[in-house]
């Protein structure tokens, strides 16, 4: 029996906002739900908000263990006298209480609670980790508070290369302690990504949008392009490429590791002609002179021509 003389005062089902008749996922989501908002990373300093952290987590340590459950709801139902036994005064044979009867003759034996006799897998715990682009894309170690059994610590966790904003990372056996040689529970890691000001991702690549200007296209020429890592790489152009155009760097995404092969995203890099918002005397007389050169319309084939109809 892993039974505890509070469960007689406590409502666990109140504390994490649900009934009795709540089912195993509608336990999860609430205590999901309460957890997120009462976590300590998210309150630094509000006491109140750590004891009802505690408190939520101490609820789902029973509620969301099927076995202890059911212990907990007919400790409930049988109320705080049915365990007293002579020890409160009065006397009573627990075995005309039938199954019930094994209950708590376990629980109460020469006035010490015993424990289960089975080995019991520990509880998973939830945590919110957010993280810079670079260091979702690059992989990182840090720290997380995570609450198990009423305390909360202070836990390293090696966080992948390439996890995606609103992924959930499983850590086996870095939740709630196992009881009696069980296994720990694991511990759920919801990634929240911060948005980077320069690059974005689409899955394992990169993509970065390079401005050029108008020779550069027209002429062709080569181009610095920065990366994750802050160096540059050098991109050549050809003549005559369009602004809005997509290239490619390979390599130079994203590398990740599944099942011991590893794969590398490349950079895609779109080139967008710069245009200036201010010219000199002298630069808008060149703009000028080139336009008349450039005497062609590059929108003929796409202005409609009534006289063909």
């Amino acid at each position: 029996m892993a039974a505890q003389r509070e469960w007689f005062d406590t409502d666990y089902y109140s504390v994490l906002g649900i009934g009795p008749e709540a089912s195993a996922k509608e336990i999860t989501r609430g205590y999901r739900k309460l957890a997120r908002e009462l976590h300590p990373d998210k309150n630094p300093g509000d006491t109140a908000a750590e004891e009802r952290f505690k408190a939520v987590s101490a609820a789902y340590d029973v509620l969301g263990d099927e076995a202890r459950r059911a212990e907990y709801d007919e400790v409930r139902r049988l109320g705080p006298m049915a365990g007293q036994g002579e020890q409160g005064g009065f006397s009573f044979d627990v075995g005309d209480m039938g199954g019930f009867g094994d209950l708590f003759g376990q629980m109460f034996t020469d006035g010490r609670q015993r424990g289960s006799a089975g080995p019991r897998r520990g509880v998973d715990q939830s945590a919110r980790l957010t993280l810079s682009f670079y260091d979702a894309a690059k992989g990182a170690t840090t720290s997380l508070n995570v609450t198990s059994e009423g305390r909360c610590e202070t836990v390293q966790v090696r966080i992948p290369s390439g996890v995606n904003d609103g992924q959930t990372i499983r850590l086996k056996g870095r939740g709630g302690p196992g009881r009696n040689g069980g296994p720990a529970g694991d511990l759920l890691v919801e990634v929240a990504v911060q948005p980077h000001e320069r690059f974005t991702r689409q899955g394992v690549n990169l993509e970065v949008t390079l401005p050029v200007t108008f020779s550069e296209l027209a002429l062709g020429s080569e181009v610095d392009v920065p990366t994750l890592e802050g160096e540059s790489v050098r991109l050549r152009l050809q003549p005559g490429t369009h602004s809005g155009s997509r290239h490619r760097v390979s390599g130079r995404g994203i590398e990740v590791t599944k099942q011991g092969t590893v794969t590398s995203g490349d950079l895609i890099v779109r080139v967008v002609v710069s245009i200036p918002t201010a010219l000199t005397d002298e630069q808008r007389k060149a703009v000028e002179h080139l336009s008349t050169v450039l005497a062609e319309n590059p929108r003929a084939q796409t202005i409609y021509d009534e006289s063909a109809s």
